[in-house]
């Protein structure tokens, strides 16, 4: 039987939860919606992925004004996807005059982010409501490790002091993209990982770097975290639930990538990959959070990888709807 594609069916308003995690920092969880982070200091604020559209990020700032009144200066992008990023100009009204990236993030920004826009706006009716109010794509004004001679570079890591609380932001290693960049504010010992990490909801892995994705996670568990914001999925505190998060990410892509190199080596079309990856994906993550959308993006990207494809192709809204048919019985 077809599905509904992607999370059209998906159109019912999630919980949100804006929950303090140590004396500066914040997290902003929706049930498996994108999170966001909040860090808080005596001068200025930072938001960890700004929301798929001004709209909704109006209603984080709303949630933080409940808290302070500081200028929200700096926005995070801890990758460029869609959802995470396109309500950017709702916080210019609040100050904030830095949007951070890494270098990957600004490239693949420019050489995919308007088709990226266009499919998850497709992917996503529910959180794209509003989505007149996008002005475009959302560029950096600091690029991280960049190349850039146009807008603001820095070295390969920055720290932001907002008074009272430094953050470090950096590059750990290619996984969800090649652009994911984390929030770690260390004296707190709070970790916001954006896609890099997930909790009880799909990883979606349609731009990912599967091999190297597992080291990456390791980097992020050796800093020893306390409490992390991960992409989807709750806030979790306590180094033994962060680790738990790390351990479900990377059982997530270590399982599908496996899958996908047995249907690679055994010479199986897509559809007889997709197939082969639900025997191992479906009794471990098939009641999570978007796990139907995720999984046919999954294992296309995985198959890729298997095959030598080591840069992930482009997604467009023509090719997202060509992939979602051929799968379906």
């Amino acid at each position: 039987m077809s599905k509904a594609f992607a999370s059209q069916a998906d159109l019912a308003d999630k919980k949100i939860t804006f929950q303090q995690l140590s004396p500066h920092c914040w997290a902003y969880t929706a049930e498996g919606d994108p999170n966001s982070g909040v860090i808080i200091g005596d001068r200025y604020i930072m938001v960890s992925d700004c929301t798929a559209t001004p709209s909704m990020a109006r209603d984080l700032i709303q949630r933080i004004r409940t808290v302070s009144d500081k200028p929200i200066k700096y926005v995070l992008l801890t990758h460029y996807h869609a959802v995470r990023v396109l309500g950017a100009s709702a916080y210019f009204a609040e100050g904030a005059t830095e949007i951070i990236a890494s270098q990957g993030t600004f490239e693949l920004i420019a050489e995919r982010g308007a088709e990226d826009m266009q499919s998850e706006m497709d992917r996503f009716p529910r959180l794209f409501r509003n989505a007149e109010e996008i002005p475009g794509l959302t560029w950096p004004t600091m690029v991280i490790g960049g190349g850039n001679p146009n807008i603001g570079e820095v070295p390969g890591q920055l720290t932001v002091d907002l008074g009272g609380v430094r953050v470090q932001i950096w590059s750990p290693g290619n996984g969800h993209t090649r652009g994911d960049t984390i929030a770690w504010v260390e004296q707190e010992k709070v970790l916001f990982s954006g896609d890099l990490v997930e909790y009880n909801a799909g990883v979606y892995t349609g731009d990912a770097h599967l091999q190297e994705w597992p080291a990456t996670l390791e980097a992020l568990r050796a800093l020893k975290p306390e409490a992390i914001v991960p992409g989807r999925g709750e806030a979790m505190i306590g180094n033994a639930q962060v680790n738990k998060a790390i351990d479900y990410t990377r059982r997530w892509v270590e399982t599908l990538f496996s899958c996908a190199r047995e249907a690679a080596a055994a010479n199986m079309d897509l559809k007889a990959a997709m197939a082969h990856t639900r025997k191992s994906m479906d009794p471990v993550f098939g009641q999570v959070f978007i796990y139907e959308h995720c999984l046919p993006f999954d294992v296309s990207r995985a198959y890729d990888e298997a095959k030598g494809l080591k840069i992930p192709r482009v997604w467009t809204a023509e090719r997202d709807k060509e992939m979602w048919a051929s799968l379906q019985d």
